[in-house]
């Protein structure tokens, strides 16, 4: 089994990084023998706010998300979410609150770590 970590720094809309990087993480994601976590630090705790309202044709970061929560793990920083108010309940399923000893836990890990 191949270990893919993916760590999004970027706030889920404005740029194009979150998008890229969570249509990577679901695209390997779907692949047989692989594991993908993602871990999201600073303003990309808010990739993972459930309930996201976009217009009409645009992507929806937290649906690209749940799809990687639900073949894989996602993890964010709790003091990148405490420092943005971002609270556990207002999470997608699948993600949760973690902690800055994991990520290096998940680093040492992986085969693989992409940076965004």
């Amino acid at each position: 089994m191949t270990r893919t970590l993916f760590i999004l720094n970027e706030a889920p809309y404005g740029s194009e990084r979150a998008y890229n990087a969570l249509r990577l993480a679901g695209a390997v994601a779907g692949r047989d023998g692989q594991q993908v976590r993602v871990f999201l630090l600073a303003d990309a705790v808010g990739c993972a706010r459930a309930g996201q309202k976009l217009p009409e044709g645009y992507y929806n970061i937290e649906l690209m998300l749940g799809k990687v929560a639900r073949n894989g793990e996602v993890a964010l920083c709790g003091t990148c979410m405490d420092a943005r108010s971002v609270k556990d309940g207002e999470l997608i399923a699948g993600a949760r609150r973690s902690t800055l000893k994991e990520l290096a836990d998940w680093t040492v890990d992986a085969d693989k770590v992409l940076v965004f």
